[in-house]
């Protein structure tokens, strides 16, 4: 881990919570992975206690259980937490999506554009880039929709789906893009009722991939 240079306007606690937040949900940390208060503090160069806080905070999350005397652990992905997550981040998207306006040529370009750098990230195999792409045209069919700060009410939500969506992109990017096309398409033509079908099946697509993904990574998931 690097040390943290987040700007000063959030606290420590805050920079060590979104440092860990991000690594767990993007399985730099494995889920069953120890995690060790005064590793991370030297890690990220700040004092035990933020790092405390920080992991009391992703407890109450589900992301890490605190055992007492025996340290701290990445959870294991819980299928029932990835559903929930996905009924959020399913109903408050496709809220946006139905408010989105007849698009100027500009903002076609900015989605289009996206799509060209998601394009450029998959040929080049670097599934970092895609990923931060694919939410990039996300939060920016949100903000098309006069709706903004709904994504960062998706982005508290999501995390326990972002584990899973992190491990399907690997052999499904091709497919999100394609889908992103079309789901840019019926916008372009103004229909945004086509728009909102091809993305509620687009977000409901991890639902089918689930029982494929845990038979592939077993060790990562909780028990049933």
């Amino acid at each position: 881990m690097k040390k943290l240079s987040s700007p000063q306007i959030l606290s420590i606690t805050d920079r060590v919570f979104d440092h860990l937040f991000q690594a767990i949900t993007q399985l730099e940390l494995h889920p069953g992975a120890k995690l060790s208060e005064a590793e991370i503090s030297d890690q990220l160069g700040v004092s035990r206690q933020p790092v405390r806080d920080a992991f009391f905070r992703l407890s109450q999350r589900g992301y890490v259980q605190i055992l007492p005397q025996r340290g701290t652990l990445v959870t294991r992905i819980s299928e029932e937490q990835v559903l929930n997550a996905m009924f959020i981040r399913m109903a408050l998207e496709c809220a946006c999506i139905e408010d989105v306006p007849a698009l100027s040529a500009d903002q076609i370009k900015s989605l289009s554009d996206i799509l060209e750098q998601q394009h450029i990230a998959m040929q080049a195999d670097d599934g970092p880039k895609f990923n931060a792409l694919d939410e990039s045209f996300h939060q920016r069919l949100c903000e098309l929709a006069g709706r903004g700060h709904i994504w960062s009410l998706i982005l508290e939500q999501k995390g326990h789906l972002d584990r899973v969506r992190w491990l399907s992109l690997a052999f499904h990017q091709n497919e999100a893009l394609t889908e992103h096309r079309g789901i840019l398409d019926a916008l372009t033509i103004g229909r945004t009722d086509r728009a909102k079908s091809l993305l509620k099946a687009h977000l409901n697509k991890v639902q089918h991939m689930l029982p494929q993904i845990r038979e592939e990574n077993p060790a990562l998931f909780a028990e049933q």
